[in-house]
């Protein structure tokens, strides 16, 4: 049997703006995974995702293409995570199998709502790196970075990959969005050998250390978000409002580069002061666009958590999911939990996930 695991994530900064090419952002991994289950089957297999998709897919192949006996599954991330690894796997000539693949979550609640910890990104990379391992590829945390975005973008068309990075490094990343359309090109035109093979324009994925005595602590506001139809929004804004939105993106640059920075030194004030300057940054956003990224709870969740002394602000696209605080030994995480719990606010218990041996 192979085993891929593949951790869900939270954006610290960066938000929106990452979605330019080469714009920075720092995202944390946790320890909650997606894990994808692979054994080998001598004729058929079946594709089983247990929270994502209660069906039981049975496929076939022909030539080395996969045949499915349901061509309307929802399982759209798998299936083109298995479709680029195995065209990997072709070009090393290596013999494709048959094989069942069961997938597993814990980024959702118990009831199945999503906590926005990017589970398809997380399904992404579980499923690329449990074929990289059933058929001995030995692929990089680089390596299944640059499958995953392949296979993520082939479904999606677009996003900033973030999600994608954290779940292939773990632990925290600086990271900056490679240039898609670049992307797009080679993948018409070049095998993927030599694509994982290059530096891809603008793409920057280095680990951080988040300082000993600092602590992540998340809220979930139990309402879903949908970081789509936001960052949608975003991008009306981004044409109608050109100046307004440049600022947006220039403060931005110099705000992460400067948490960037405050994670390399260790400097906590620094880190603190960063993401509390963040959370201004995106209401300016919110502001100009009238698109709502804080929502009444998540400003209660980052008020309650700043009075205590915490430095808090939503994360990711905002409108619902998660906020988080960051915080070091002197915030009293009991108070702060209780004070969530009395306006619902349900504290989760995430840490940082851990980093990737092979990064």
């Amino acid at each position: 049997m192979s085993t891929g695991k593949a951790p869900g994530k939270l954006y610290l900064a960066g938000e929106y703006a990452v979605v330019e090419t080469g714009f920075p952002a720092v995202i944390a991994s946790v320890n909650q995974y997606v894990t994808a289950h692979i054994t080998k089957s001598l004729n058929g297999g079946t594709i089983q995702s247990k929270n994502l998709n209660k069906e039981l897919i049975h496929w076939d192949r022909q030539g080395t293409e996969l045949v499915f006996d349901d061509t309307e599954s929802q399982l759209q991330y798998i299936l083109a995570a298995i479709n680029f690894v195995e065209k990997y796997a072709l070009e090393k000539n290596i013999r494709l199998n048959y094989y069942d693949l069961l997938v597993t979550s814990e980024l959702d609640s118990k009831d199945g709502k999503k906590y926005g910890l990017g589970s398809s990104a997380a399904v992404t990379v579980a499923v690329v790196k449990t074929l990289g391992d059933f058929y001995h590829l030995n692929l990089s945390a680089m390596d299944v970075y640059k499958l995953s975005a392949i296979a993520h973008l082939s479904v999606q068309g677009n996003g900033s990959l973030g999600d994608i990075a954290a779940s292939a490094f773990g632990g925290i990343v600086a990271y900056k969005s490679p240039d898609r359309n670049w992307v797009f090109n080679m993948i018409k035109n070049h095998s993927l050998t030599k694509l994982l093979g290059l530096d891809w324009p603008e793409l920057k994925i280095e680990t951080l250390q988040l300082p000993e005595n600092l602590e992540l602590t998340v809220g979930w506001t139990g309402s879903p978000a949908s970081t789509s139809i936001l960052v949608d929004r975003i991008a009306l804004t981004k044409a109608q409002k050109v100046e307004k939105y440049q600022n947006f993106l220039k403060s931005s640059r110099q705000n992460v580069e400067t948490l960037i920075d405050g994670f390399r030194s260790s400097n906590s004030d620094m880190i603190k002061d960063m993401i509390s300057k963040y959370r201004t940054l995106l209401a300016d956003l919110a502001e100009f666009s009238d698109v709502h990224i804080e929502t009444e709870m998540l400003t209660q969740l980052c008020d309650i958590a700043e009075k205590l002394g915490g430095a808090a602000k939503t994360s990711g696209a905002g409108g619902g999911d998660c906020g988080i605080v960051i915080s070091d030994h002197k915030l009293k995480l009991e108070k702060l939990k209780q004070e969530w719990e009395k306006v619902g606010i349900t504290p989760l218990s995430l840490k940082i996930g851990e980093i990737i041996a092979n990064a």
